[in-house]
This record gives structure tokens, C-alpha cells and sequence, in this order.
């Protein structure tokens, strides 16, 4: 089975909705974030997709529970785009649906978070607070038009991405090689980003030459800037290439090892 003959339905747009309100952060951990959060919600459409039990299912199913990590606000639309292209094109979209995903959740968890995490709840925020100070009942019904305006927004976008999704692999079928490896190639990019500004390590060791003070940390920077931050990466990278090494023991082995360097002077946050 490469292809199916499955049409999602308003049903399925439901269900998906309503596990992503309410499980799809249930998951979280530091190893993968949101990545069984996001298989949870769509595994119902999956197995109607593939069918219970194939061995395209079980693929899929290691394929989403991969790292993800975007915001709550818009993380339904790369659902939509996700489903409408598995859909038309089965297991054969295994490599498409995962560029979209890590190249899409990057930039869309930075417009949501700016726009419904920041944006909207300041300026509202300070106006529903300032008429509920000064008496005025309106300003907790605007608050709460503001979040229900937010909620219905979010139930939505669904159907709209996956409409554009079917759209997308209708009339780009030919280019959907290059799509596939431009949504890769801004994956590399997402994951080189995330590499330069969530690993935040230093190092602090400032070896003495006689009355001369060395910064490593500075000569290291103008060798490459967070340049430590990848050797970090490339380090665990190379471990989980070892045998009997899990992505589990590798956390262990990064704990310990930054524990004993920070107790030693030699890196800092």
C-alpha cells in the first residue's frame, strides 16, 4: 500500500482538534518535546490512512514521534499541510512531510508565540485590566471575546491548511522532489538555528601565564562563534552511533559530564 483512498471529514478535523487542545502537550519531554504529543493527534486519521497493523503505519508512526517543537497557537495548520499530503501520496510523502515539519515549526512557533502568547494578550490584557479597575464589566467580556476569538481561530486552521495542502500536491505534483528538498534543506537550517540559540554553554576556564589572563571562551569566538555548542552536538551525535547507546543514556552521560566541567571552572551557562 503506498497510496490511500481515505478523504478525511469534518469529523476527523474534530477529533483531531479536540486532542490537540487537550493532549498534545501530554507528552512533552526533553528528548523529543511535542513529538508524541503530535503523533497522539493524529493517530486515529493515520490508521485510517494506512490501515491498523501495516508496516506502513508502524513507519509512519516512528516518523512523527521524531523531534517536534512549535506553538500551540498555529501547530494545526502543519497538521493540515502534514495529513493532506500523506493522503494523496501515502508512504511515498515520508520524506516530504518531515522537511515541512522541522522547517515549518521553527518559523511558525516564532509568529505564534509573538502574536497570541505576547501581542494580543498585552494589548487586550492592559484593556480589559484597566476597564475591570476602573469598573467598567466590559473589560472581562473583552478578555474573554479575545480568547474565544483565539480558541475558534485555532479549530479552523485546520481545514484551511489541509484544503491547501491537497492543493498544493494536485497541482505541483511534478515539483513535489523539489519541494521535498527545499522543506530538507530549511530543516538543516531550523536545526543549525536551534543548535546556535537553545544550547547555551561557555566556556569559563581562564588558564594564567604569568601576569597574562587567557579568555578561551573568547579566542574559541574567533575561531567560530558557538563553536562549543557544535562539538556539543556533534558529540552526542557521534555517541548515538555507538552500540548500546540510546538516546536516553546520552542525556545521562551530558548531565554528568556538565556537571563535573561546571564544578571544575571549566564551562558555564
Amino acid at each position: 500500500m503506498t497510496k490511500s483512498n481515505y478523504k478525511l471529514t469534518k469529523k476527523d478535523f474534530n477529533q483531531i482538534n479536540r486532542r490537540s487542545l487537550f493532549g498534545f502537550q501530554l507528552g512533552w519531554n526533553y528528548e523529543r518535546m511535542q513529538g508524541t504529543g503530535y503523533l497522539y493527534t493524529i493517530l486515529p486519521q493515520l490508521r485510517k490512512i494506512y490501515g491498523d497493523g501495516t508496516p506502513e503505519l508502524k513507519e509512519m508512526m516512528k516518523t512523527h514521534t521524531q523531534f517536534f517543537n512549535t506553538t500551540n497557537f498555529l501547530n494545526t495548520i502543519i497538521t493540515g499541510i502534514d495529513l493532506a499530503i500523506e493522503e494523496k501520496e501515502g508512504i511515498a510523502s515520508k520524506e516530504t512531510v518531515s522537511g515541512l515539519k522541522v522547517g515549518l515549526m521553527g518559523p511558525f512557533a516564532a509568529i505564534g508565540d509573538s502574536i497570541f502568547g505576547a501581542l494580543l494578550p498585552t494589548i487586550f490584557g492592559a484593556l480589559a485590566a484597566n476597564m475591570a479597575v476602573n469598573g467598567n464589566p466590559i473589560g472581562a467580556f473583552l478578555w474573554m471575546i479575545v480568547q474565544i476569538g483565539v480558541m475558534y481561530f485555532r479549530w479552523i486552521q485546520i481545514e484551511i491548511a489541509y484544503k491547501e495542502g491537497v492543493t498544493l500536491v494536485t497541482t505541483m505534483q511534478s515539483r513535489l522532489n523539489a519541494i521535498t528538498n527545499a522543506a530538507t534543506l530549511m530543516g538543516v537550517f531550523m536545526v543549525g538555528a536551534l543548535v546556535a540559540t537553545m544550547i547555551n554553554v561557555r566556556l569559563s576556564w581562564t588558564p594564567s601565564i604569568g601576569s597574562l589572563v587567557i579568555d578561551v571562551q573568547n579566542n574559541v569566538d574567533m575561531i567560530m562563534p558557538r563553536l562549543l555548542p557544535a562539538a556539543i552536538v556533534g558529540a552526542v551525535y557521534w555517541l548515538l552511533g555507538k552500540k548500546n547507546i540510546t538516546s536516553t543514556k546520552a542525556i545521562f552521560i551530558v548531565l554528568v559530564v556538565s556537571v563535573a566541567l561546571s564544578a571544575l571552572g571549566v564551562i558555564s551557562k
